[in-house]
């Protein structure tokens, strides 16, 4: 959605080239501003750069927020494509192609102001994710399939609600407005694609930590913390 100028904010008008479904600077009754509590949740959540974007609308503070999204999926990318790799080895050649599809991503997007683009970029490398994902729990480890199917699951509802959060953006301000607040909430559904993909980010993360422990050979077990929260647990190594 293109960015409204309808209420300028403390940051001036808006400079981005997206802006979502949620009112800006909507006011509750004690005075505070939606859009400030919602960056405040979004620092705790998805990071500075998507905390200073959210709060401030400006295309500074969004390439802040979508740049290291490539960047840091290079990083997942390459940590699971060098999965089988013997220990304390560097892949030079996936480490150069990364860097140089993740700088020229950086150019072209600096100078093309389409945010299309950078959405095109970011699922191409979570394709390769998801099918280097999917090769490892089919042929090699297939005990992990629960663990990697759960995380593409859960990333790929978060990614259904945003694209309902895009699509149906009228229909839902209006259904917030006869909505009790409590409820209204419930239907912001851009705050749920931060939840949800970045639950199943991590859940992810548990997999590769797993597929690369169990190739060296150490054994690893995912545990939940209050019997809700999954952590990897990974036993150090025996000294002869």
């Amino acid at each position: 959605m293109a960015p409204s100028a309808r209420r300028l904010g403390l940051w001036g008008p808006p400079t981005s080239t997206l802006d979502w479904c949620e009112e800006n600077y909507e006011t509750f009754r004690n005075g505070l501003e939606f859009r400030y509590i919602c960056s405040f949740l979004g620092l705790a959540a998805v990071g500075v750069g998507s905390w200073c974007f959210h709060m401030t609308l400006l295309y500074e503070m969004q390439l802040l927020d979508e740049l290291p999204m490539i960047y840091s999926t290079c990083v997942f990318v390459y940590c699971l494509y060098e999965c089988f790799k013997q220990e304390k080895t560097v892949g030079l050649i996936p480490i150069t192609l990364l860097f140089v599809f993740s700088m020229s991503v950086s150019l072209v997007y600096l100078q093309w102001k389409e945010p299309v683009f950078h959405q095109v970029m970011y699922g191409v490398l979570v394709a390769c994710l998801v099918m280097r994902s999917i090769f490892i729990v089919t042929w090699v480890y297939p005990w992990l399939r629960p663990l990697c199917y759960a995380s593409l699951a859960i990333f790929m509802l978060g990614f259904l609600l945003w694209n309902i959060d895009n699509i149906f953006c009228e229909q839902l301000r209006t259904s917030r407005r006869v909505l009790p607040p409590g409820l209204g909430v419930l239907t912001q559904f851009h705050a749920w694609w931060h939840i949800f993909t970045g639950l199943g980010s991590y859940l992810h993360i548990l997999l590769s930590l797993q597929i690369r422990s169990t190739f060296l050979k150490r054994r690893a077990k995912v545990k939940f913390l209050c019997g809700v929260w999954p952590t990897l647990h990974i036993e150090p190594q025996r000294t002869s």
